[in-house]
Order: C-alpha cells, then structure tokens, then sequence
C-alpha cells in the first residue's frame, strides 16, 4: 500500500520556502541595521572629540598669548605690538570657550572630564595670559634696560607690589574656578541668568582689551611716544585695573549673563537694536569698542548690586567662563 504525506505535512511543506525567504530577509535587514548603527557610533565617537578640540585650541591660544608677551615688544608681521598679538589671542580663546559647551551639547558628549578640562584652560587663557601682559607692560616703560626688571627678580618695592599683583590675579582666576566647580549646580532656568563674581573671560577680557588699546594709542598718536607721559600714565593705571577685577571675580556679586538672557527673552525691534547697533560701533572702533563693553560689564555688577537689592542666586549662578562648558556646564 502506498503511503502519501498527510494534509498537514503537504501545507508544512509548500510553506517552507516562502519561511526561508523571510527568515533570510529578515536576517540582512537585521544585519543592514547593525551597520547602520556601528556607523553612527562611529560618526558620534568622531563629533565627541570636536569639544574637547575647541578646548585644547583655548589652552594654545593662552599659551601663545604668554609666547607673544614674552617678546621685545615691537611690530610683528602682522601690523600690530607683540602685546596687540597677545590680547588678540586671548580673545581667540574666549571663542573657543563660548563654542565648545555648544558643540559638546550638540554632539551629545557632554562629560565632567570637559568641564575640568575647560577650567583649567580658561586659568591659562584669562588668568596666566593676562597677568604675564601686565608685567610685560609697566616693565617696558619702568624696567631697566628694556623692562626685564619686573620679570626677573624684583629688586624694587614697585615691582615687587606689582609682581604681587599680577600673582593675586592669577590665584584669584584659579579660586573663581575652583569655587564653580566644587558649588552644587542648579538645572532651574532662573539660576542660570546671573554668574555669582566676574567671570574669568570678563576680569580677562577687561585686563586684555585695555593694553591693546594702550598700544594702540601710543603707536598711532603722534607725539605720545615722544614725550611718555600718556604711556607711562596709562600703564600704571593697568595693574590697578587687574587689582579691582581679580577682587570681583572672587566677590558674590552677580553678574547677568547676556547670552542666556538674549536666548530666552523675545527679540523684538528694541532688543535688535540694542544687539545690531554695538556691534556696527565695533566694526569701525573695535578696540575702543572692546575696551568700552569690558570696563561696562565689569562695573555692571557693583552698579546694580547698589541699584537692586541683592537677590539669592542658588548654587552661583550659571558658572563663570561666559560660554558653556565643552561637557555641557558653564565654568567661571
């Protein structure tokens, strides 16, 4: 008697192939997708780095800055003092630290590594860099032979007392940074309106913006360098300017922070101008214009301390470099 397969088995058997072909479809799309993915960690893997770049590029432009200041100070290839170098430097590094905490939240590699990494370049960029321009100022015009007095050892009570000064600073930069950093942060809204003291970039920007406009004077105006008056006054009036920001960047008073204000109010035809207007001023005065809204924002926060009552800020506010930090917090 011949035996024929069973109904069931007949079905079981018609279905196999089409079930092969699914399970192998199946199989490559799944495959397909695992590329897919391997590629994207790879394409994430290579964006993370562009934060920590952005910082590094800080850390050289303050390094570079101190190379310049080092330098007799005469005209470079470029057109400007050594010290007009320097200053321009550390407001290349003031870009980098305003772009790298954006970077590092758009690359979504935001880490607390970045944010120690970008305070301790933001020490060098606006608080080494700076205090070594001061010294390298004032010693040009009342240091011997050529001002290597201040910047070797200090055989004067004035160079000693700036020497004091530009180290004050220093520690003063490093203490705003150090006191950020070790603070508990706040994710309201509100606690990230105000820096609790002058932000490095500020007391920095302020130091820098100063000098490169006493160069500037005192190289384009006639009869000043002849006569020294204007350019001894002048340097004299910078290290009491480095005195009075290193205090501020160690004070509780609060300072706005103007891009996150920007950022969260409505733009409409006052606040565009308010924004357009300055920066059309700059195109054609940017050194008075820099030395101007430095100067401004530093005496911002005592002017309002005595206009408004003072107001709680949290846990200090929205930090203190001026841009994020490359991991995703904002460093003093």
């Amino acid at each position: 008697m011949s035996m024929q397969p069973s109904q069931p088995h007949r079905q079981e058997a018609a279905r196999s192939p089409s079930a092969a072909t699914s399970a192998s479809s199946s199989g490559a799309s799944t495959a397909r997708e695992g590329r897919g993915e391997l590629r994207q960690r790879r394409r994430r893997r290579a964006a993370s780095v562009l934060p920590t770049l952005m910082t590094l590029g800080n850390v050289l432009c303050g390094f570079a800055a101190i190379h310049y200041a080092a330098k007799p100070m005469d005209e470079t290839a470029f057109g400007f003092s050594t010290l007009s170098v320097a200053g321009g430097l550390v407001f290349m590094g003031m870009f980098f630290d305003a772009i790298d905490g954006t970077v590092a939240r758009l690359t979504r590699s935001t880490s607390d590594m970045g944010a120690q990494l970008d305070s301790l370049a933001d020490v060098i960029t606006f608080g080494v860099a700076p205090a070594f321009m001061t010294l390298r100022l004032v010693s040009h015009y009342y240091g011997a032979e050529g001002g290597h007095a201040i910047l070797g050892p200090a055989d004067n009570a004035y160079a000693k007392i700036l020497w004091a000064i530009a180290a004050f600073y220093v520690c003063c930069t490093a203490l705003r940074l150090a006191r950020f950093n070790a603070e508990v942060r706040s994710d309201r809204e509100e606690d990230h309106l105000y820096f609790k003291g002058l932000p490095s970039p500020g007391a920095g920007g302020t130091v820098a913006s100063l000098i490169v406009l006493h160069q500037y004077l005192v190289s384009r105006h006639e009869g000043i360098e002849e006569g020294l008056t204007f350019a001894r006054s002048a340097a004299l009036g910078i290290p009491l300017v480095t005195a009075i920001v290193a205090f501020a960047m160690v004070s509780s008073i609060r300072y706005s922070h103007f891009v996150n204000k920007t950022l969260r109010s409505r733009l409409g035809f006052p606040a565009l101008v308010r924004v357009v207007l300055p920066v059309l001023v700059a195109m054609w005065w940017w050194r008075e214009s820099l030395a101007a809204g430095f100067v401004l924002y530093a005496l911002s926060g005592p002017v309002m301390a005595l206009v408004r009552p003072a107001k709680p800020t949290g846990s200090g506010g929205a930090g203190g470099s001026g841009g994020a930090a490359p991991q995703g917090t904002a460093t003093p």
